[in-house]
């Protein structure tokens, strides 16, 4: 049996493979630094023409673009009216940002598992938790793939709920035929580092609500009338007037460059992100160690993550120490997530929660591989090996 990296052996490739890595192309750095060269870098013309790709490519009326996804989720809820002594319904198998913008706003998360076969949360077990308290339903569309939201609206017009959907994982995702942001619901997409396309930090709130939309883009710059272009531009008025105590959310010009170059390329990052998917679902759909993540034939999975289950009953090694032994193979990879109801802060304020077992069986083995477009199919087929050869190692 060949020697594992982590007991001395020789690992599988020679540099690291980062894991998300984004492809940054010279047409990306091109488009970023005539905005340095140009006459505005701040929130200005090249955020609006983001802002309208976006709208263009997902037909929904309204694109705001901010700072981070966080800040799109905290302005959805806080534009709701969604505070003190209010219920938000959403998942604990998630990014601690989701969970996080519900306590900001002072209202309480309330936490759903996930399906069986899925790792997004299943709406058989939503209704059960709403109360009088309930004001908001907010599913995650995790790794790409869109949660059940025939359902989860349903459910919503049946109990008068506000859906949030936290589209972090999933620009360009599509639940049957249409794409996610095109709905009736608000949705959040993140731009960070290492999403499908970046802006290196950013995200952005899609809606089709007029009044919703104003309030939020108000909301989103300090909860000024006009934002700092419309008041400098020529022949523009320069006053303001502070509609609301707004928050510093804003997009600026550098970052939209960045993502209007990165957008052009959507579908066929979309198509890359596939092919390595179906490249590793066909690698490991015989390795008894490995339980592949979920897929579905009514909808578009983008492959934001690529998660997989770590057999640790047959393994003589964690999912953290997995982990270890493909980074002493060169190979990167995340953890996404561990629960967020069992971290410090949730449990010290809420204490144990009960009936979350799927989110909890989930979180002590998963691990996502390395997916980006910045990797090769070489790289991929490095990525298959060191899994296979720490599974051959370590078995029981």
């Amino acid at each position: 049996m060949e020697k594992s990296a982590k007991e001395g052996g020789k690992p599988v490739r020679d540099d690291y493979l980062v894991f998300g890595q984004p492809e940054i192309t010279k047409e990306d750095i091109n488009s970023v630094v005539s905005v340095l060269k140009s006459k505005w870098i701040g929130t200005g013309p090249i955020t609006k023409q983001f802002e309208d790709e976006v709208k263009k490519y997902l037909g929904c009326k309204h694109a705001i673009a901010v700072n981070s996804c966080t800040s799109a989720l905290h302005l959805a809820l806080l534009c709701n009216e969604i505070g003190e002594g209010d219920e938000v319904i959403t998942t604990s198998m998630t990014f601690a940002a989701t969970v996080n913008v519900i306590e900001h706003v002072g209202a309480t998360p309330i936490f759903v598992d996930i399906e069986k076969d899925s790792l997004n949360i299943d709406p058989a077990k939503i209704e059960e938790k709403i109360t009088n308290k309930t004001k908001a339903i907010m599913p995650v569309h995790f790794a790409g793939l869109s949660c059940n939201m025939d359902k989860i609206n349903e459910i919503a017009k049946k109990h008068n709920l506000v859906v949030i959907e936290d589209a972090a994982h999933a620009i360009g995702a599509e639940y049957k035929n249409k794409k996610i942001g095109t709905g009736e619901n608000i949705a959040c997409f993140s731009f960070y580092v290492t999403k499908n396309i970046t802006t290196a930090e950013g995200g952005m709130i899609v809606l089709n609500d007029d009044e919703l939309a104003k309030k939020i883009r108000i909301y989103s710059l300090h909860g000024l009338s006009k934002h700092a272009y419309q008041r400098f531009e020529k022949n523009a008025k320069k006053g303001y007037q502070v509609l609301f105590p707004g928050f510093k959310n804003n997009m600026a010009d550098m970052n939209a460059a960045l993502g209007l170059t990165q957008f052009k390329k959507i579908d066929e990052i979309s198509d890359i992100r596939k092919k390595y998917a179906m490249m590793y679902l066909k690698a490991f759909s015989n390795n008894e160690l490995i339980e592949l993540p979920p897929d579905s034939t009514d909808s578009k999975n983008v492959w934001h993550l690529f998660p997989i289950l770590i057999n640790i009953d047959k393994l003589k090694i964690s999912r953290d120490e997995f982990i270890d032994a493909l980074n002493k193979e060169n190979i990167g990879a995340g953890i996404h997530y561990n629960a967020i109801h069992m971290e410090p802060y949730y449990v010290n304020k809420y204490g144990t929660i009960n009936g979350l077992d799927r989110a909890e069986y989930v979180s002590k083995r998963t691990l996502s591989l390395p997916m980006q477009t910045s990797m090769n199919e070489n790289d991929v087929h490095d990525v298959i090996n060191a899994v296979n050869k720490i599974c051959q190692y370590f078995k029981k």
